[in-house]
C-alpha cells in the first residue's frame, strides 16, 4: 500500500478529450477487476488489459491501483452527494414516511451500481487525508439533509433532533452499505420499505406513540 504526501494521488490529469477517455477506460476496466478479483488480486496488469492498453500507459496516469480504487470511491461519493443537493429544496414538506422513502430510496439507489464493487470500496479502500475529508463531507451533506426533512416537521416527535438526525442517517448508510453489499444481498424494494418504517415509527415515537 503507498503512503506518503501525494503517495494516493493520480500521475497526470488529462487536459485532452482523447487522455479524458483513456481514462475513463481506465476507471472503468478497474471497476470491473475490483468487483472480479478483489482488491489483492485487482492488479494493474489485469486492469490494463481489461481496459486494452499497456501496462505503461496506465501508469502514466496512476502510479499504483490503490489511487485507482480511491478515486473510484471519491466518485461514488461525489454522486451521493450530487444527489442530495438535486433532492434538497424540494417544496413543502411531504408526510414523514414519504420524506424518509425519499431519502432511504436516495441511499439504496447510490450504492447498486455494483454491490460487489461497493464491499471493495468499504472494506479495502486506502485511508488518505484527501478521503477523509471527502467522507467528511459527504456525511455532512447527509445529515444537513435529513435534518432539513425532520426538523419542524409536524409528524416528528424526538426529544433531541441532533441525536435524532445523526441515529437516522448513521443507521440507513450503514446498514443500505452491509446489505447491498452482502454477499446476499436483500431485495431493493423490501429493504426500503423496512427501512422506511423502522425509521418512520422511530421519528414518531416508537412504542412510546402507541401509548398515547
Amino acid at each position: 500500500m503507498t503512503s506518503g504526501r501525494g503517495g494516493l494521488q493520480p500521475r497526470k490529469q488529462p487536459r485532452q478529450a482523447r487522455a479524458e477517455l483513456t481514462r475513463q477506460r481506465i476507471l472503468a476496466a478497474a471497476a470491473h477487476v475490483f468487483a472480479e478479483y478483489g482488491h489483492a488480486a485487482g492488479t494493474t496488469n489485469r486492469i490494463a488489459e481489461r481496459a486494452q492498453i499497456s501496462i505503461g500507459s496506465l501508469y502514466q496516469y496512476y502510479p499504483n491501483k490503490d489511487v485507482i480504487l480511491v478515486e473510484l470511491v471519491t466518485r461514488h461519493l461525489d454522486a451521493g452527494m450530487a444527489a442530495t443537493a438535486c433532492h434538497e429544496d424540494e417544496g413543502p414538506p411531504r408526510p414523514l414516511e414519504e420524506a424518509i422513502r425519499g431519502y432511504v430510496r436516495l441511499s439504496i439507489e447510490n450504492h447498486l451500481d455494483d454491490p460487489q464493487l461497493l464491499r471493495i470500496m468499504v472494506e479495502q479502500v486506502p485511508r488518505s487525508p484527501e478521503l477523509l475529508e471527502k467522507r467528511s463531507r459527504y456525511q455532512q451533506s447527509r445529515t444537513a439533509y435529513v435534518r432539513e426533512l425532520i426538523e419542524n416537521h409536524p409528524e416528528s416527535r424526538v426529544d433531541d433532533m441532533h441525536i435524532a438526525v445523526r441515529l437516522v442517517v448513521s443507521t440507513v448508510e450503514l446498514l443500505v452499505h452491509q446489505l447491498v453489499a452482502a454477499p446476499d444481498p436483500l431485495d431493493p424494494a423490501r429493504l426500503e420499505n423496512e427501512l422506511v418504517a423502522m425509521v418512520t415509527g422511530y421519528l414518531r415515537g416508537g412504542p412510546r406513540g402507541l401509548e398515547s
